[in-house]
């Protein structure tokens, strides 16, 4: 009766379902609401943890070591596909990282975070490990939002059709946002609520999160009909896999092989890197105004922000771009909306508007891009699916961030050179040059990638 009543309202945001269908995808929905509030919660935790161990200049630093120590756990993480399954592999990343999670808490809680005077005065070795310290917590969360998600995202594709992929990822995604929504506005936010000094209760609560991850993947393979975990298999999928050579670098192989692959991963790279300019100066004015749990709290309140918003844009049936008009409509939108986003950007200058403009930029990309960019390697075979999608994922992402943080560290001097005033002027002109450029070949890549997608699922083809 329940999932009746739930599958009537979830209708006419997400489309009809088959009541297994949707059963389906409400316990998709739960593992992915348990990834995305843990992943949120360090996520806002990973900046203001590392602002308090290290500087709120030394970002751009962070990301730059966070993509080194990517690349060889990239490779080490594709060739052990090699050797388990994928439901061994999330039981693998899932203790990894709960246990790591709660090794960071300890060091947390025995002093390694303290007020800024007092890490201040640090020396030698207490001051070496603290800065370490700091950079080793933000490359494992670094880590942990390229491997887990994509993970996901991965198994998700390589169990449903084109046709169920077009309504069950937008409700996937919507119960994500729950999870989204709690995890950073009451996880992140506990230390400061409890009277706490440290973010440690906020880890072990994250630790206990990440570990459940396997539990729920377990019983989504016990419960769910065989029928409802078959993948998409292309008339040319047998000749596409024998193509594909085995190796440490298979995935990386795959991507620069492949020009559907290259446009996907261009995609992603570009709005990342856009985004990567928006979330320095954003950090940046707010860790100004907020320091320590305050600004945990701030950034915990951002977090929940975006994904409240993203779930109220799929709420209000945002997913039916994808589902009526197509994949190709969805993705095409995004430089759109980003073209105005960016012209926001260069001409207001304000904490608040900063806190809107990542928030708005960050929802739309959850309900609209995201749902719908998963669906493109759908028609595509196991491998890319599994390992080119994690290059693609990891670097797309992560090397964007990097090239954004780049451009953030090459641009800062200008303040000194010209004076504050100057130099963000000109900082912001640049920012629109560069970006508008990024934008115009966003679109043109979408347009492309749409029409290929189509073609191959009518054709009932893989692309790659």
């Amino acid at each position: 009766m329940v999932i009746q009543l739930l599958q009537t309202i979830a209708k006419p945001m997400f489309g009809a379902f088959e009541r297994e269908e949707f059963k389906k995808f409400l316990r998709m929905g739960t593992i992915f609401a348990l990834i995305i509030g843990s992943y949120w919660t360090l996520r806002v935790l990973k900046d203001s943890i590392f602002i308090n161990l290290v500087d709120k200049n030394s970002i751009p630093w962070a990301k730059t070591a966070s993509l080194l120590f990517l690349f060889p756990l990239v490779i080490f993480y594709t060739k052990l596909l090699d050797k388990v399954s994928r439901e061994r592999m999330f039981t693998i990343l899932s203790v990894a990282y709960g246990v790591a999670t709660l090794i960071f808490a300890v060091l947390l809680l025995s002093g390694a975070q303290a007020p800024a005077e007092v890490i201040a005065a640090r020396t030698g070795l207490a001051y070496l490990g603290t800065k370490v310290l700091g950079y080793l917590w933000y490359v494992f969360v670094e880590s942990y939002g390229s491997l887990v998600p994509a993970l996901f995202w991965a198994f998700a594709t390589d169990i449903t059709s084109p046709d169920s992929a077009k309504k069950g990822f937008s409700l996937v995604v919507a119960i994500g946002q729950l999870g989204g929504i709690l995890g950073p506005l009451f996880i992140s936010g506990l230390p400061k609520a409890l009277g706490f000094s440290t973010s440690a209760v906020s880890l072990f609560v994250c630790s206990i999160v990440v570990v459940s991850v396997m539990l729920l993947l377990n019983n989504f393979l016990r419960v769910t009909p065989k029928n409802l975990l078959e993948s998409f298999h292309g008339k040319n999928e047998g000749s596409a896999e024998k193509e594909q050579e085995p190796g440490f670098f298979e995935g990386l192989k795959l991507l620069v092989r492949n020009n559907y692959l290259l446009a996907i991963f261009g995609v992603i790279f570009i709005f990342e890197m856009i985004v990567t300019i928006f979330d320095f100066n954003f950090k940046v004015l707010a860790a100004t105004k907020y320091q320590g749990v305050e600004l945990d709290a701030y950034l915990g309140s951002y977090g929940a922000s975006v994904n409240f918003v993203a779930l109220i844009c799929l709420l209000l049936g945002i997913s039916n771009i994808t589902r009526i008009l197509g994949v190709g409509v969805a993705i095409a939108l995004m430089p759109i909306i980003f073209g105005g986003a960016l012209f926001g950007f260069i001409t207001i200058d304000s904490l608040d508007f900063l806190f809107a403009l990542m928030v708005g930029s960050k929802a739309i990309n959850y309900a609209l891009n995201g749902p719908a960019l998963k669906q493109l390697y759908i028609p595509t075979t196991h491998d890319v699916r599994f390992k080119a999608q994690a290059w693609i994922e990891t670097f797309g992402s992560r090397g964007s961030k990097e090239a954004g943080s780049i451009f953030n560290m090459l641009l800062s001097p200008m303040q000194k050179s010209m004076g504050v005033v100057a130099g963000r002027a000109r900082y912001i002109a640049l920012s629109g040059y560069v970006g508008f450029s990024l934008v115009a070949i966003w679109f043109f890549t979408a347009l492309y990638l749409g029409k290929t997608y189509k073609k191959a699922v009518d054709e009932k083809r893989v692309v790659c």
